[in-house]
């Protein structure tokens, strides 16, 4: 079946672009469009949509807000938020709401339909640039806790114990903030290859999605933090 989408954006030119990309896709159906917060709520309970493209920024009630309020009345709704602030703070004010996915409007059209299909499967989505945002602040929350605790310096090791060296790359290539494309271009590998050493990392690692994978990743030091 056909994953149903609902898009939720003010600007009508950006709605049509995003909604020309998808119906290119065999396997999604954009069932409806609206264009503020309260137009969310009515298509998602008239459609029941597997997934939701939010704008960020909406007259009346924007789309954290809409989000977290629709949530409350359709749980198994999955909603991805699509912004232009790849700051920290929107993107946690975002997932607090209960958001499955992040992208930022810069995104090209293979991000947008990777991250629907991840996140119709009931995984999570952050755009590279917003996942390397969050790993920086991560990473500066760890070195000022060390620093208070203790002079010790995580030392890095390679998790050869749970991955292959190849995935090892690729984790590190994660961290760093490669997009799968990013990753391919460093190891000269297909897109196609390094999206099957992301699945097996996330098995072997036991984590929904990558951006858990590098935070467990940087607590083990499992990957060089620079």
């Amino acid at each position: 079946m056909a994953t149903k989408i609902i898009l939720i954006d003010d600007h009508k030119l950006f709605r049509e672009g995003v909604k020309r990309i998808l119906e290119f896709e065999p396997s999604f159906r954009v069932v409806a469009e609206g264009d503020d917060g309260s137009s969310a709520l009515q298509l998602v309970e008239q459609f029941r949509p597997d997934v939701v493209l939010m704008d960020i920024n909406m007259p009346y009630s924007n789309g954290v807000e809409t989000t977290a309020e629709l949530l409350k009345h359709f749980p198994d709704t999955n909603v991805i938020i699509l912004s232009i602030h790849d700051d920290e703070n929107y993107v946690t004010h975002a997932l607090k709401s209960g958001a499955q996915g992040y992208l930022l409007k810069e995104m090209d059209s293979n991000s947008l339909i990777e991250a629907i299909k991840v996140v119709s499967a009931g995984g999570s989505y952050l755009h590279p640039k917003v996942t390397h945002n969050l790993v920086e602040e991560y990473r500066r929350l760890i070195k000022e806790t060390s620093n208070r605790l203790s002079d010790k310096v995580i030392e890095y090791r390679k998790p050869l114990h749970l991955l292959t060296r190849r995935e090892c790359e690729v984790l590190q290539l994660l961290a760093d903030g490669k997009s799968n494309r990013g990753v391919a271009e460093a190891l000269y590998i297909s897109e196609k290859t390094v999206k099957n050493h992301v699945s097996n990392i996330l098995q072997k690692m036991n984590v929904n999605d990558r951006t858990q994978a590098v935070v467990t990743a940087i607590r083990n030091g499992w990957v060089e933090v620079i």
